[in-house]
């Protein structure tokens, strides 16, 4: 039955320009070695919302892997930015251009080292902070507004540096909440599929 879905699904290809059609990207780094390492916690949105949805994420252009598929009735792509975190925008710039998609129909997911592990908080604008993944995207597409959804992975308490710390595995306890709070996330970006993205907002950030 999966495999009808997907097959279904493969074929409802996205044309090039068409009105409405809304992109998720999740911002991480490529490869076995980083894998569900809390910098790549887009990633594992990505992934839930691929699995939801039976897309296949194996289309590769632009420097990304990315899927296509239907959802409620929108058009969606989903995005892994394939170029390391620090250069995402490169990336995305160039695949928006290519289908055409308006700023305001894209969502970022991407850890946050403000916010506590299990932590949503949407927004729909804002500086980097600090974050290299978002300073790309900034940088590359010219605005700071941009719909995004911030993952909370927390500081390191022991003095730990940063750079190691967003590259380490969550620990045995966080995980049952981090994936609680991929699965909300992925819960955010189902109902703005078909809720203005401020009251999605509203919503999951009570």
């Amino acid at each position: 039955m999966i495999q009808l879905l997907r097959s279904i699904f493969s074929k409802q290809e996205v044309e090039v320009g068409e009105e409405g059609m809304k992109v998720i990207v999740g911002l991480g780094n490529p490869g076995p070695k980083y894998a569900e390492t809390r910098h790549n916690i887009g990633f594992m949105v990505i992934d839930e919302l691929a699995n939801r949805w039976n897309i296949s994420l194996t289309q590769s252009k632009f420097k990304g892997q990315f899927g296509q598929g239907l959802i409620n009735g929108e058009k969606v792509i989903l995005v892994k930015p394939l170029t390391y975190m620090n250069l995402s925008g490169e990336c995305i710039r160039p695949l928006l251009d290519y289908y055409k998609v308006e700023i305001e129909d894209i969502y970022v997911i991407y850890d946050d080292l403000d916010l506590p592990v299990g932590k949503l908080r949407l927004r729909q604008k804002g500086s980097a902070g600090g974050h290299n993944g978002i300073k790309s995207l900034i940088q590359h597409l010219q605005t700071q507004q941009f719909n995004r959804v911030r993952m909370g992975i927390d500081r390191p308490t022991n003095g730990q540096p940063i750079s190691d710390y967003v590259l380490g595995k969550f620990t045995v306890e966080e995980r049952p909440i981090v994936q609680e709070s991929v699965e909300q996330a992925a819960k955010a970006c189902e109902e703005s599929m078909k809720t203005p993205f401020l009251q999605v907002m509203n919503t999951f950030n009570q």
